[in-house]
């Protein structure tokens, strides 16, 4: 069945406005002098301090320009991903380890190393490496590992959210899900056996902790045990749902578990019941006992998760068609602006809430967009 031509254009459109507008105008505006990301930028492409630079940050910048030049989506930033790159070398390794952040002088700030950072180095580094075959990230890599692995594991399964270790730390599922796309990455830039441990675990944590099997909802906040948190353990958020739907048929490539397929589904149809309200767009989050809505407004990032899912879940080529080509079409008439810009957060009732630009959004943007052209290559 052929891809209606009013989704080629769509598809386009949002194509030119991620890779002439949106990339282009962060590298000219939002990559400083010194050859790191401003953490934020105001909707006028101004930079917008917001007291801390984080290696989250730094991260998600490396692999946008990455991933998207090896694809051949974009050209021309060889000397700005260098200059991340060895930013993010310079300035956040410090005594083995990574740091969270500096401040606006580039000064230390933050000196924990934060599992969800951690994640982004080993993703980041995995496509610069793919981009440059630069050993040193491929050592870099190494070394995330190894310290995740002999200084944050955690007794009860997975990882702590932080080090230095804080025992009464609510745990989230979030950190395992991007140290999983974190560990995809590395396996495909290093073919080492251990990546694929590392993400059968983190598969089983899904499996056995992070889903409740009742409703097939993802929770959120856990106990030390796993167990669900009293206070938040009944909070979901839709977009995370597409976004482990979209994770477990990539681990599926790398490790054939059936059992991970039929988990995305599970978690696909319980999002798309729960997470779709009528007037369009994805809702923050939603109480996964009962599926009443908690959150209905609507940041750019679930929805993007939500292309990627609808190009991997099994379903009829019309429905795909309807389901790609109605959310681009939301995405552009009410998140994207003029220029590359984009509108980061909406109300219930889908006005802008006037959020400026961060530094962390353009990932998503790009890999749900790469990902719809992906599945219209195929």
């Amino acid at each position: 069945m052929e891809i209606p031509k009013t989704l080629h254009k769509r598809i386009d459109n949002c194509a030119a406005h991620v890779f002439q507008g949106l990339i282009p105008n962060w590298v000219e505006h939002g990559i400083s002098a010194q050859g790191y990301s401003q953490e934020c930028l105001t909707l006028e492409w101004y930079s917008s301090p917001v007291g801390r630079i984080r290696l989250l940050t730094q991260c998600r910048q490396l692999y946008t320009l990455s991933h998207a030049t090896v694809l051949g989506y974009i050209s021309g930033y060889d000397s700005n991903i260098e200059s991340i790159f060895q930013f993010i070398v310079n300035h956040y390794w410090v005594n083995e380890r990574w740091i969270f952040s500096l401040d606006d002088t580039l000064e230390k700030l933050d000196y924990k190393s934060d599992a969800y950072a951690l994640a982004f180095v080993l993703l980041a580094f995995s496509h610069y490496y793919q981009l440059t075959g630069d050993q040193t990230a491929l050592q870099y890599i190494e070394q995330t590992e190894q310290f995740l692995e002999q200084n944050m594991r955690h007794p009860n399964g997975g990882f702590y959210e932080a080090y230095p270790i804080e025992t009464h730390i609510t745990r989230r599922q979030n950190p395992h899900m991007h140290l999983l796309e974190g560990f995809v990455a590395s396996y495909h830039a290093t073919k080492q056996a251990k990546y694929i441990t590392h993400i059968e675990q983190i598969c089983e944590l899904a499996h056995k902790h992070f889903v409740e099997p009742n409703t097939h909802t993802l929770r959120e906040f856990f106990k030390a045990d796993l167990t669900l948190d009293d206070k938040t353990g009944h909070l979901v958020e839709p977009g995370h749902h597409f976004e482990w739907a979209w994770l477990l048929h990539q681990t599926h490539n790398i490790t054939n578990r059936q059992q991970d397929l039929d988990l995305a589904n599970r978690l696909w149809q319980s999002a798309i019941q729960f997470g779709q309200p009528s007037n369009g767009g994805i809702i923050n989050s939603f109480d996964g006992n009962t599926g009443e809505t908690v959150d209905a407004e609507k940041r750019i990032w679930p929805i993007t998760e939500y292309l990627k899912a609808c190009c991997v879940i099994p379903m009829p080529s019309d429905e795909r068609f309807a389901r790609i080509e109605t959310a681009l079409a939301f995405i552009q008439e009410q998140y994207f602006l003029d220029n590359g810009r984009w509108i980061e957060y909406l109300d219930a009732q889908n006005r802008s809430k006037g959020f400026p630009l961060p530094g962390t959004t353009g990932y998503h943007i790009f890999l749900g967009l790469a990902e719809v052209l992906k599945w219209q290559d195929s």
